[in-house]
């Protein structure tokens, strides 16, 4: 059973879902990055993303944009970014890690050697946020010969086609955008539930929602929607800039996910939250 499916497994039992978080890699060093990864386990994250700094990222927004710089400005590389995984991996042998990237990023060192490297490093998950589902196939067939779970994208305005496209390739989860544009926080989401029961009628990948999850409301909004869980980004990484603690935000964020609504969904057990 894939780190995924175990997870999913025991959330449902609980009538919980997941809270995803996120972090660049090599933001602020090598050193402070492993430590805020951490601090993410220890706030109560189920589950990890993180990001390969990238000059041109497309889907990000300016927090991300800037995570990308400093870790780039520090000196830091693809190969210090699968070292950071690999040491994660060794402290934290069951959290699923999943690496948000780009295809520049993954064509530069070589598709299949690129593969290799974060299977043998402990990742998870792989998502090429610029790679479309149309041309994903050959990336998908490359990703589930690493062992690793290819994971794509969907959104409110996806065409249906599409939609069961992406619910055939996807493993792990599938990642539910809230909003048109890019990452970044916001005071209001579409969590759209029609696109949730799109994903689930095809057979896709649990619905995870990201772009602009930065409270507890928009963590409850999602979940309403009938997404399995969340993941928050630039709320995180703009509070470690700050020097915040990220463990704390992680926690109230979390907080949220254990509600009456997700428990009469997901039909766990009725017991009190840790």
């Amino acid at each position: 059973m894939s780190r995924y499916a175990a997870m999913f497994g025991r959330l449902r039992q609980r009538g919980d879902a997941a809270f995803g978080a996120f972090l660049m890699l090599g933001d602020p060093d090598v050193n402070g990055c492993a430590a805020r990864l951490d601090s993410l386990v220890a706030g109560g994250a189920d589950m990890i993303e993180v990001g390969i700094p990238f000059s041109d990222p497309i889907a990000d927004g300016p927090v991300i944009q800037a995570a990308a710089a400093r870790a780039l400005d520090s000196g830091i590389r693809a190969a210090h970014c699968f070292d950071l995984i690999a040491g994660f991996r060794e402290r934290h042998p069951h959290v699923p890690l999943g690496i948000l990237t780009y295809a520049n990023v993954v064509l530069a060192r070589g598709r299949e050697h690129f593969f290799r490297h974060a299977a043998e490093a402990g990742v998870d998950s792989l998502l090429v946020a610029d790679v479309p589902a149309c041309e994903a196939e050959p990336w998908v067939a490359g990703m589930r010969d690493a062992g690793i779970d290819p994971v794509l994208i969907a959104a409110a305005n996806t065409p249906p086609e599409t939609v069961r496209t992406i619910a055939r390739l996807s493993r792990g989860y599938t990642y539910c955008v809230s909003r048109p544009g890019i990452t970044g926080t916001h005071q209001r989401g579409r969590f759209d539930g029609t696109l949730v029961q799109r994903l689930v009628a095809a057979g896709g990948a649990p619905p995870v929602f990201g772009f602009g999850i930065s409270t507890p409301e928009h963590v409850r909004a999602a979940l309403d929607s009938g997404a399995r869980g969340v993941i928050c980004g630039s709320a995180i990484v703009d509070l470690a800039s700050r020097g915040g603690n990220v463990a704390e935000l992680v926690g109230l964020l979390k907080s949220a996910t254990f509600n009456d609504k997700a428990r009469e969904r997901l039909g766990g057990a009725m017991i009190e939250s840790p």
